[in-house]
């Protein structure tokens, strides 16, 4: 029922502002029949006249039949009817049949169950959401233990297999127990396939069942009853804690989930006696959970990976870096929910906080230093590179002489010699002069570094040897510099001079 005021403002803007019923429902939150009803939408249909269909003559006959045999199937029917002389099609009979087969609803007994028996798992999508310029599912992994109705629940931007255990052993470590029976949905992360009552398990689940020594056991297909529990549960996290909440990032999100678990849900009335609280019920199943192992289960994706020419290695829409020397290397890639590691064999040559945006480059600058090292020509290691580095005006000199006809290589060469004689500083104060006015060339700024100042003596060039290794091991004596003193007066002294 709605109130009177609802009422009034449904017809006003119905009638008036001529909103659909959807709209309406939409905005007010409310069946569509509601609206449909406070509208009085039933007003604008015309009675229709039905027409004679050639199963009318044979309804009571069929409904007798059914009453004395609810579950005989429609086929045996029809063989029936074209013995009394019915005419129509099968189809027509199954819809008939399906109108007067009695109903009657499926009852169900309450389910009871031990302390520490039986936990329900499942997988419950809240919408996307954006990340950067990345639109992520945003899921939520919710399992409820059976008896107390204690509840774990963690938000993740996807619902792959990894996720699905990294939910398991983080509701373990929770409440430092696990259950018997882990009870399942028939998802592929937990049933590869089902044939009847002989089930596949995916394996990954089964290593995580033998690891805390419980055991998988699905639900019967199209039988979401039978882990009603934890279907609450996810009813009761939609109306009590997502409903009006906003966030910014995953990490709050899942620290929001866990202080309503423990200041909201686990402190309501348990189902089992009103008397008590969940908390108060889980603290006396805890002591009966089974013991955790020493070590947690690894829930880490491990992928074999090879990059490409450059240093990025390709994973989950984003980049990630690597030291030069593993390029076009057979690489392992080990991710975890907030972790990249790149192996080389059991050695890890790179580490990177995951990124869940796209096309975003994680560059480690170790490994860029070490490829500027390596290779000459990487990034500012160019000539003109480096002069665009220690001085970024002379890209606007370069291009304005290009303009006027000037070789950029020439000019290149001539700025990076007065780089090495007056230092960084008085190049970018000359440039800048020399582009005031308009005399865009390396000439003019030599100009006007002379004009300017000096070159110092500390401000030599500086030769490079670098490929000529032999003239780097040239041992040179120094000589004593009398002897040049005695050659010279010994040239003042010649008397034929």
């Amino acid at each position: 029922m709605i109130s009177s005021e609802t009422r009034v403002q449904i017809r006003h803007w119905f009638y008036a502002e001529h909103w659909k019923i959807g709209t309406i429902a939409q905005e007010l939150g409310v069946h569509p029949d509601t609206v449909r009803s406070a509208i009085e939408s039933n007003r604008f249909h015309r009675a229709q006249t039905l027409r004679p269909c050639l199963t009318d003559p044979y309804l009571p006959f069929i409904r007798q039949t059914l009453d004395l045999y609810p579950r005989l199937r429609a086929t045996r029917i029809y063989q029936m009817l074209r013995e009394r002389g019915y005419q129509g099609s099968v189809v027509q009979l199954r819809r008939a049949v399906a109108n007067l087969r009695p109903q009657r609803p499926e009852p169900f007994l309450r389910l009871h169950m031990f302390p520490a028996e039986q936990a329900q798992v499942d997988w419950a999508h809240f919408g996307e959401v954006l990340v950067g310029r990345a639109r992520r599912r945003l899921s939520c992994f919710v399992i409820t233990l059976a008896y107390s109705r204690a509840l774990y629940l963690e938000f993740f931007f996807d619902q792959t297999m990894e996720n699905f255990l990294r939910g398991h052993v983080h509701a373990f470590q929770a409440w430092e127990g696990s259950p018997r029976v882990i009870l399942h949905d028939n998802l592929r992360s937990a049933v590869l396939e089902r044939r009847g009552n002989q089930i596949h398990f995916h394996p990954r689940l089964l290593e995580l069942c033998a690891h805390y020594h419980c055991i998988a056991r699905p639900c019967q297909v199209r039988a979401g009853n039978q882990k009603g529990r934890v279907e609450r549960a996810i009813r009761y996290v939609r109306e009590s804690f997502w409903a009006g909440r906003d966030f910014t990032t995953l990490e709050q999100c899942n620290r929001q989930a866990l202080l309503w678990r423990d200041q909201v849900a686990h402190q309501r009335p348990w189902p089992g006696d009103d008397t008590r609280t969940v908390a108060q019920a889980f603290n006396e199943e805890q002591p009966r959970l089974l013991p955790l192992p020493l070590h947690p289960f690894n829930t880490d994706l491990i992928l074999p990976i090879r990059s490409a020419k450059t240093i990025y290695l390709r994973f989950d829409l984003n980049d990630y870096s690597i030291p030069p020397e593993a390029v076009r290397r057979p690489l392992t890639l080990v991710a975890s929910d907030t972790w990249i590691r790149i192996l080389d064999g059991t050695q890890e040559i790179a580490r990177h906080r995951r990124s869940y945006d796209r096309h975003q480059p994680l560059l480690d600058p170790a490994h860029q230093q070490a490829l500027l090292q390596e290779k000459r020509k990487a990034f500012h290691s160019t000539p003109t590179g480096r002069l665009a580095q220690a001085v970024p005006e002379s890209e606007t000199l370069l291009d304005l002489a290009f303009a006027r006809g000037e070789s950029a290589g020439s000019q290149t060469a001539q700025l990076l010699k007065l780089l090495d004689l007056y230092g960084a500083p008085a190049l970018r104060h000359a440039i800048e002069e020399a582009l005031e006015r308009d005399t865009p060339r390396a000439s003019s700024v030599a100009f006007l570094l002379r004009r300017r100042q000096q070159p110092t003596p500390s401000a030599a060039p500086k030769v490079d040897l670098s490929r000529h290794p032999e003239a780097q091991a040239i041992d040179v004596q120094p000589h004593d510099l009398e002897t040049y003193d005695e050659l010279a007066h010994h040239h003042d002294d010649d008397p034929d001079e």
